[in-house]
């Protein structure tokens, strides 16, 4: 039967999440199982390359982002890594009006399930309409969405600050996964502001969860399976954990030659485990002012490093992308690069043994899947959730910050050398160490696979009775856990 089942997948329009579907999609079709990836031209562009042997299971489908009026968009912006932070807000208004073109693909194509990220509201709809389960796939981590929790039970704006500040009252187990007061205010306008689209994102995901069947999450119940669970109890549906979706390494020998050939041959010659990896991904656009001190810091610590820098928009060359000099004096025990860099690569390296970074939970994955010591930094959305969460867990060190939220070269210094060398961060570095049997288990992961595949299947055979009399059946939380 798997043979003959068909899912459409459709990612928002952000290299964090775009990524995780991709990889989802590939577990999918590896279980034979056919995928359509719906996305805008120049984001397929940029995704990896469908495997040889899948290529007749997943399809790439192709919908132009529709333009917008007084060009308010910059040309082939069609990802958040292309928009300035401010304009966001436009492309969701682009991103809403493909419902259109995909109210037909779906009516033409009848899969057997859709599978969507947390902007597209309006496949609600388009999958009741056309009597298709409807599955929401998370890319934040159990105990990010537990936090968050239902929106409707956070009444009033006043409330809604103070609660993001200390553990939901709903979480009934000992937890320090909370924002602090200086993250309160970016994160409660991205969730609950207004914006140009007429709908905040707090708006899109109660939809959402309210319309689907069932939500999946990037999470296995190894490492957080009381979130898992009470997550499950709060969305009053089933809550299926991926698993973690661990990549495999490419072999060394595509990097042998020009630039990369030299870049692992230096990483070749340092120390086992001495190396830190730098990165802060391409979603949160890092000020002058932020970058120079993670420099500074960086420099302070005497550690070696590999910095995979995107330049910024307000640097005129790469050479002004970091303090004057900073390239001269770190020459001997450090690498940065401005284009693009095979991360999982490097992470997979003996030498590198910790990861400064945004705390993104992808990044996270990535990291821990080579038990890599944790260098906390977080800035936005879930992130700063994802930094408690792990400093609880015992797996990485975050950088202390004022009361502002600003850092300085002295914590980011201090941080590293903690969890890098000092004696006081040997159990941090044991414990990522360790977690690495979990987060690498290609074997384990893949069997969630197989568990998910069971359970998908049967989401369609249960729902179709319930779908198709239009009440939208599902088998409760508890009896989908059975």
């Amino acid at each position: 039967m798997a043979e003959k089942l068909h899912v459409v997948m459709l990612p928002w329009i952000a290299f964090g999440h775009m990524i995780p579907f991709f990889q989802l999609s590939i577990a999918l079709a590896k279980a034979g199982i056919k995928v359509s990836f719906v996305s805008t031209p120049r984001n397929i562009k940029r995704l990896p390359e469908i495997p040889s042997s899948l290529a007749d299971l997943v399809e790439f489908v192709e919908f132009p982002l529709p333009s917008l009026e007084n060009d308010v968009l910059p040309e082939d912006g069609e990802a958040t890594v292309d928009i300035p932070a401010e304009k966001i807000e436009y492309l969701k208004i682009a991103y809403d009006l493909l419902k259109h073109p995909l109210k037909q693909f779906i009516a033409d194509q009848l899969p057997d399930w859709i599978i969507i990220d947390m902007m597209p509201y309006w496949m609600v709809d388009i999958a009741r309409e056309n009597k298709v389960p409807l599955i929401h796939f998370t890319v934040f981590c159990a105990a990010a969405n537990v936090f968050l929790g239902h929106p409707e039970r956070i009444v009033g704006d006043g409330q809604k600050r103070l609660s993001m500040t200390s553990k939901p009252e709903w979480v009934d187990f000992p937890s320090s996964v909370a924002y602090r007061n200086d993250e309160v205010v970016s994160a409660f306008e991205g969730i609950y502001g207004e914006n140009a689209s007429g709908i905040t994102d707090v708006e899109r995901v109660s939809r959402i969860h309210n319309g689907c069947q069932a939500l999946v999450v990037r999470s296995c119940a190894e490492f957080e399976g009381d979130y898992l669970n009470l997550f499950e109890r709060l969305i009053g549906k089933p809550v299926i954990p991926l698993g973690l979706l661990p990549r495999e390494k490419s072999e060394r020998k595509q990097f042998t030659e020009g630039t990369w050939g030299e870049i692992f041959k230096w990483l070749d010659d340092q120390r086992p485990k001495s190396v830190v990896f730098v990165g802060f991904g391409s979603e949160y656009k890092l000020t002058k002012d932020q970058v120079y001190e993670i420099a500074h810091g960086v420099e302070l610590s005497g550690l070696p490093f590999m910095w995979a820098l995107r330049k910024p928009s307000w640097a005129h060359d790469d050479r002004d992308a970091l303090p004057s000099g900073f390239g001269e004096r770190t020459s001997d025990r450090g690498i940065v690069c401005t284009g693009w860099v095979p991360q999982l690569e490097i992470l997979g390296h003996p030498s590198v043994g910790g990861s400064l970074f945004h705390s993104g939970w992808g990044s996270i994955n990535e990291s821990l899947q080579f038990g890599h010591v944790l260098i906390l930094l977080p800035f936005i959305i879930d992130q700063p959730l994802n930094a408690r969460y792990l400093v609880e867990k015992g797996l990485g060190v975050e950088i202390e910050r004022g009361e502002d939220g600003s850092f300085t070269r002295d914590g980011v210094d201090k941080a590293l050398k903690l969890a890098m060398v000092s004696a006081a961060g040997k159990s941090t570095r044991e414990k990522a160490s360790e977690a690495a049997a979990l987060f690498g288990n290609l074997k384990l992961h893949q069997d969630y696979y197989i568990v998910v595949n069971f359970l998908l299947i049967t989401c369609v055979l249960l729902c179709e009775q319930g779908i198709r009399e239009g009440c939208g059946g599902y088998p409760s939380a508890s009896s989908a856990g059975n």
